[in-house]
């Protein structure tokens, strides 16, 4: 559960002892699908950062507040009720899986995770939920770089533009993939351009470039660089 405010965004920042495995990158990079299964294969538990700032939109979006409107919605972020647990989003006690993963939340959440309050607010609720549970896989666009600059392992997925908008695509299958692909080069922009904790790779990280690959061979490159590093539950 992430459902508790977290008034002071220091909380676990080092996360000492903690096996955590931060992966990074922009939409239809393959970064949900890769962290989960490299979750499951470490048996470490998985957290999909994103789909807390898709709460917290949906979460505006379902009071009448604008997205944009950011002193509202960093208010609402600190007492919002927020589950994120095994692909299931629960916002204020509603099962809103679905709809965290529809076009208008999708539309509202660059402005959402823009908002400097709201990130310093759900990213001390990420470094709980890791303290919390020892270690995890966490994905995301700020995990190595701010979430934790700490983790064992700091992975950026990447790929071309064309391939990252097919994927998205055919998993969003109401919309054409002209529409999807303008999408995705705006979120690009509001994601990299942000004030607050832009996407980018940390200085550290295993960049890898999704195009082309399945994603076993994802998987497989990214467990390869674990090799050598202590393995979860042992001393930093």
């Amino acid at each position: 559960m992430i459902d508790e405010p977290v008034t002071d965004p220091s909380d676990a920042r080092a996360t000492p002892g903690a096996y955590v495995i931060a992966i990074d990158g922009p939409a239809g990079s393959g970064k949900s699908t890769v962290a989960r299964t490299v979750a499951a294969r470490l048996e470490l538990a998985y957290l999909d950062t994103g789909a807390m700032y898709r709460g917290v939109a949906f979460a505006a979006l379902r009071r009448g507040i604008d997205p944009a409107d950011q002193e509202p919605v960093a208010r609402l972020a600190a007492r919002v009720e927020l589950s994120v647990e095994e692909g299931v989003v629960t916002v204020d006690g509603v099962d809103a899986s679905i709809e965290v993963r529809g076009p208008e939340v999708t539309r509202a959440v660059s402005s959402v995770a823009a908002n400097p309050d709201v990130r310093s607010e759900l990213v001390a609720r990420q470094r709980r939920w890791v303290a919390e549970r020892g270690g995890g896989v966490v994905e995301g666009r700020d995990i190595g770089t701010v979430v934790f600059p700490l983790a064992r392992l700091k992975v950026f997925l990447t790929a071309s533009h064309e391939a990252r908008s097919d994927r998205r695509a055919k998993e969003v299958t109401d919309l054409s993939y002209d529409t999807v692909a303008a999408d995705i080069a705006r979120r690009d922009h509001a994601d990299s351009t942000r004030v607050s904790d832009p996407l980018q790779a940390a200085a550290d990280a295993v960049v890898i470039d999704t195009t082309g690959l399945a994603i076993d061979e994802v998987v497989a490159a990214v467990l390869g660089h674990l090799d050598g590093l202590s393995p979860p539950g042992s001393a930093p």
